[in-house]
């Protein structure tokens, strides 16, 4: 039986003109019908824990607006986390930040792997196939992703975070941007930090092929509605555009 009915990606114009390439590797919070609802509530599956909160709305307008590529994963990171190596034990977690998952509990070698085969493989694939197309052609990763306001009681002042790893060339030309709007307050690889044992994206796709790359992070409850998802896709147009030229001329 196949796991999932729903393929797991979408692609946005797939043939778009722009340098940036985007991804949303948590843009969605489907659960495939032969897996129930996970053993969790209605209400916690609408939580930052079944999905990146408002990165699709956002990630749709910033590829119209850049006509960019953009690759959509749309199932809920609680069945498996595109952002994780599947070895990890949180690409399926048991527990996710207070709230225990039943249906990832004790799952089998099997099990696991159909999810993978269903879910993880295809997404991947998708974006490895959609770069390798790309080869010969300058092409800049940014991984969208959103973060909850509140996370284990602690609050998240910060609006916008930019993270990276080994290189942060593209990550240190738009913090300088952000700061610059005067309006916000901008997380320096806050509220995480891109590294090979927590990210999957960013090392896979941009550091091993060496391509330029930044991972965005914004507050939940500013793109919680399309006023604000557009709001923020505009914003980035217009920041991505000033960040690309400033790169150039490194």
């Amino acid at each position: 039986m196949k796991l999932t009915a729903q393929d797991p990606v979408r692609v946005l114009r797939e043939t778009g003109t722009s340098d940036f390439f985007l991804t949303a590797d948590h843009a969605g919070r489907a659960i495939p019908a032969a897996l129930g609802d996970l053993g969790v509530s209605a209400a916690e599956r609408e939580r930052h824990i079944a999905w990146d909160i408002g990165i699709a709305g956002v990630t749709e307008t910033l590829s119209s607006l850049l006509d960019a590529t953009a690759v959509l994963q749309v199932y809920s990171r609680l069945v498996i986390d595109c952002n994780r190596d599947p070895s990890w034990p949180t690409a399926m977690p048991e527990i996710s930040e207070h709230t225990p998952i039943p249906g990832n509990v004790g799952l089998s070698p099997d099990a696991r792997a159909a999810r993978v085969a269903a879910i993880f493989t295809p997404y991947q694939d998708r974006i490895r196939t959609l770069l390798d197309a790309r080869a010969g052609r300058r092409t800049i990763l940014v991984a969208m992703h959103s973060f909850t306001p509140s996370f284990k009681g602690e609050s998240r002042a910060m609006h916008v975070g930019m993270l990276y790893n080994k290189d942060p060339r593209l990550a240190l030309i738009l913090l300088d941007l952000l700061r610059r709007e005067g309006d916000l307050v901008v997380g320096d690889n806050a509220p995480y930090a891109v590294t090979e044992d927590s990210d999957y994206g960013v090392p896979t796709h941009g550091e091993k092929r060496g391509l330029a790359h930044v991972e965005v992070e914004i507050r939940q409850d500013l793109i919680a509605t399309a006023a604000g998802q557009q709001a923020w896709a505009r914003r980035f147009a217009r920041l991505l555009k000033a960040a690309d030229a400033a790169l150039k001329a490194i």
